[in-house]
């Protein structure tokens, strides 16, 4: 049983796109590996959350991958910052990780450029944290998107340049779990791209049904098919793309004929696409209710995974210490 390392951005709404894009393969992973999914407030404070935000998102976030499917029993689930020895690695790794290499960061130098006003120490180091995340659990999988590979391959040289300079083998090199065509991607409502938070074109699961109506009736078509069997455009096909994952199949052959024969109504197919969504999405959003009514569960299941967390931490914690030559009198 390998084990996998992932953390969570604690955003607080997890939309379409993310729960086919990643939630429902988490759900899948934790069945036969031995995951640590983690929700990423230290992370999260290089953009200057306030307290309550803060605090609101992580909690909301739990809920939500709760509800989605993440089982305490089956993986280790925690808040970031009830495992400090995380920051002790953190630390202990940044002696080890220099400017030049962290400068030359993606993702750093795109933050630069978006805020220039906000380019505090924790973007920069970014990438070392991220390592300590992983390799303190000596994680042997890591599921990265594409903005996330060069951050693991800097994780991969930190653990390296670690068992060089200690001349031990202890941190392995943790590779990329690699979902393959099981990653379904989900467009947004506005006509092109994936769907997203910031760019107001998702359906997020904490959505009530009358929003989610009000949303799928707002989204972008095009003026209807000029002749039998024109090509489908990009608006619509994806539309098609939703409503092959969340309605049936008679329901979508159905609409996909109307448009081949130009008889389609995009209102008609708009209304049945919401009530499929929200008939997917209640047993999630009826779950969320239930669960956040019970604080003793949320407390119980974040004091267990750090419970578990911190019980491999430690040890590397430890055992890091000696190997560098960090010894008590």
């Amino acid at each position: 049983m390998e084990r996998v390392v992932s953390g969570i951005r604690p955003t607080g709404r997890l939309h379409l796109g993310n729960y086919f894009g990643a939630m429902v393969n988490f759900v899948k992973m934790q069945e036969t590996n031995d995951c640590l999914f983690f929700i990423a407030d230290i992370h999260s404070l290089t953009t200057h959350p306030t307290p309550s935000d803060l605090h609101q998102n992580v909690k909301q976030t739990l809920i939500e991958y709760l509800a989605s499917g993440l089982d305490p029993d089956k993986a280790t689930i925690y808040v970031q910052s009830d495992v400090p020895e995380i920051l002790e690695l953190y630390t202990l790794f940044n002696m080890n990780a220099y400017v030049g290499e962290l400068n030359r960061t993606t993702s750093f130098k795109d933050k630069v450029r978006q805020n220039p006003n906000n380019v505090n120490a924790g973007l920069l180091t970014y990438p070392v944290l991220m390592a300590a995340d992983i390799l303190i659990h000596h994680a042997s999988k890591v599921p990265v998107g594409k903005d996330q590979e060069q951050h693991l391959e800097m994780t991969r040289t930190f653990a390296r340049r670690f068992n060089n300079m200690y001349g031990v083998e202890y941190f392995k090199e943790p590779e990329a779990f690699n979902f393959g065509r099981q990653l379904i991607k989900i467009p947004g409502l506005d006509g092109s791209g994936k769907m997203g938070k910031s760019e107001g074109n998702g359906i997020f699961l904490a959505d009530e049904p009358e929003l989610i109506r009000k949303k799928v009736m707002r989204a972008v078509t095009d003026s209807g098919p000029s002749a039998p069997n024109s090509p489908i455009s990009e608006p619509i096909q994806n539309l098609f793309t939703i409503m092959e994952v969340v309605s049936d199949s008679q329901t979508v052959q159905y609409f996909k004929e109307a448009y081949a024969n130009c008889s389609i109504r995009y209102g008609d197919m708009k209304k049945q696409l919401a009530e499929d969504i929200i008939r997917f999405t209640k047993p999630i959003y009826d779950r969320m209710q239930e669960i956040s009514a019970d604080e003793a569960y949320l407390q119980k299941t974040v004091r267990r995974g750090a419970e578990k967390a911190r019980a491999i931490a430690s040890k590397t914690i430890r055992e890091v210490k000696e190997i560098i030559g960090i010894k008590p009198f």
